[in-house]
């Protein structure tokens, strides 16, 4: 590999990787970029993760850097592996998430010609990451990879992109690469914008929280500052574990589908402080909240978020927790009394599993009402996209900080190679995955990655043979249905076939004693759970959508 003084620059990349902190690279492998595979596997710091496909990759990096803060690693080669991994770089960006992604790419003399696999990756990620790059020297490639670990992390995270053709890995270069990559600064309030602050929420009547992934690292300084200031606490979409769900000051997930008595205390409020949150389209309810006559003061460590989608009254350019620190100091020793008990128990009780709907099958809720019972409180739960989530996020009360890792871009696909990222991070922890039955057939062969490596997660399929969001939006608006069935697929038996465990389950009374065993089990367990396909969400059944009753 080297000779004392120089070695490949591709095994001087990982080492750069190795002294930034990265722990795991996540790849189908490919010939454009042999020597990181190899440097990744040899080096006693690094971790290569070989997954079945490309997505899969993308959305293990994604998860692994949204759980543990630092960047994780996706790779893959030229223009046909990049195709399949942009899924997850899409993730990393909307929600945020530091990632270096390395391409692999075609040697440089023969770029430009439509080369095998040969793609602009450049401008083909460009629209998808904060920074893409091809690095053409190889004597400054450990550079770039220290920038774009730098600039993944720095402002609002997301993810980088470098192309590398292959040739550029197999020169050698000196083997020390005398760089490291500095920590991002983080910014903090200025006390004139403090006072400004603690001034308008003295004076506020009735203020609430939107708190976003960005203060996800915060939660204890968001906890005392609402308690300080008894201020309501909304978690922004599907950041539900930012705040402690059963404290009397959370309001309830502004998700997909938030019942209206959920919304009533935003509506009402007179002071909206949004921290860490980009104020997304389904946070916002399409832009609907915060409205024009509430006064909004929003704190993001990223100048370019602060007042991009709501207009602002107090802009303030910070880290998270510095903001919430600098506010709690400035609180009366008295907090205010605003009572937000009525606004609290609605949040309850919409959060209730209600009574069983299903005609044929399992009503969703039910399943989420067994895996209440059994797993522990502080249990990591990853989600798949799809109407089944719905049930998920209404009915799962997030007490514990780092439980949910969930694709704020609607990805499919993501709920089984999140947790193969989340167990392999976090071995310690209960880590099951939420899927329905149209994602899981995307990326359910990630659970032979999981079994190979060792990570035994659960996987609990709600099958209802429909691509459930698709086939409620044309029954409400066209009144009929197209494209979406899905076949009857033996998952089971398709998890058994990968190494795992499989089982059916059918009846409700079964749903406490599977997932006790799975739970039990040292190795990769999958309940294939069969809902009744006609209760399609909390509140509507697709049989009144067919009839124009609802």
């Amino acid at each position: 590999m080297a000779d004392g003084t120089t070695s490949k620059a591709g095994y001087v990349a990982a080492e750069v990787l190795a002294r930034a902190g990265v722990g795991r690279l996540y790849t189908v492998p490919g010939e454009s970029f042999l020597e990181i595979l190899d440097a990744a596997e040899g080096h006693p710091d690094l971790s290569l993760i070989s997954t079945r496909h490309e997505s899969g990759a993308s959305f293990m990096a994604e998860a692994d850097a949204k759980l543990t803060g630092a960047p994780a690693v996706a790779m893959a080669t030229r223009g046909v592996g990049a195709s399949n991994l942009a899924i997850g770089v899409h993730t990393a960006r909307q929600d945020s998430t530091p990632m270096l992604v390395l391409l692999g790419q075609v040697e440089t003399d023969f770029l430009g010609r439509e080369a095998f696999q040969e793609v602009d990756l450049t401008a083909f990620y460009a629209p998808i990451t904060k920074w893409s790059a091809t690095v053409n020297r190889a004597d400054r490639l450990a550079e770039f990879v220290a920038r774009g670990l730098r600039v993944a992390t720095s402002g609002r995270p997301g993810p980088v992109m470098l192309a590398l053709p292959a040739d550029v890995l197999g020169e050698r270069v000196p083997a020390d690469p005398g760089i490291g990559v500095q920590t991002p600064p983080r910014p903090g309030p200025s006390p004139e914008q403090v006072r400004d602050v603690v001034s308008r929420l003295a004076a506020a009547r009735r203020p609430v929280v939107i708190a976003g992934g960005g203060a996800r690292n915060a939660r204890g300084s968001l906890v005392s500052f609402a308690e300080a200031w008894d201020a309501g606490v909304y978690a922004a979409f599907r950041r539900q574990d930012v705040f402690p769900n059963e404290h009397p000051n959370y309001l309830g997930h502004l998700t997909l589908g938030t019942p209206p008595e959920t919304l009533k205390a935003l509506e009402e409020a007179d002071l909206v402080l949004v921290i860490g949150c980009r104020l997304s389209e389904v946070t916002t309810q399409g832009y609907r909240l915060p409205c024009g006559d509430q006064a909004v003061i929003q704190v993001d460590i990223d100048p370019a978020e602060v007042g991009a989608t709501v207009p602002t009254e107090v802009g303030m350019v910070s880290d998270a927790g510095a903001a919430l620190a600098a506010f709690g100091a400035q609180a009366p020793s008295q907090p205010p009394s605003r009572n937000w008990a009525g606004a609290h128990g609605a949040y309850l009780e919409s959060s209730t599993i209600p009574p069983v709907r299903a005609s044929e099958g399992i009503d969703p809720s039910q399943v989420v009402g067994a895996m209440l019972k059994t797993l522990p409180g502080d249990a990591l739960l990853t989600n798949d996209a799809g109407n089944f989530s719905i049930f998920i996020h209404r009915y799962w009360r997030h007490n514990h900080p780092g439980t949910q890792l969930a694709p704020t871009n609607g990805a499919m696909g993501y709920g089984v190679p999140a947790a193969v990222a989340a167990k392999l991070a976090a071995p310690d922890r209960t880590v099951v995955a939420c899927c329905g039955d149209g994602g899981f057939l995307m990326t359910g062969q990630e659970m032979e990655t999981a079994v190979r490596y060792g990570a035994p997660i659960t996987v609990v399929v709600f099958r209802n043979g429909l691509q459930g969001t698709i086939a409620l939006h044309q029954k409400r608006d066209l009144g009929r249905m197209s494209g979406v069935e899905i076949g009857e697929v033996d998952l089971a038996g398709y998890a058994r076939s990968l190494g795992a465990e499989g089982h059916t389950v059918r009846d409700p009374d079964d749903l406490a004693p599977a997932l006790e065993a799975a739970l039990a089990s040292d190795t990769v367990s999958l309940l294939d759970v069969v809902t009744d396909p006609d209760v399609i969400s909390p509140t509507v059944r697709l049989s009144e959508l067919a009839s124009g009753t609802s």
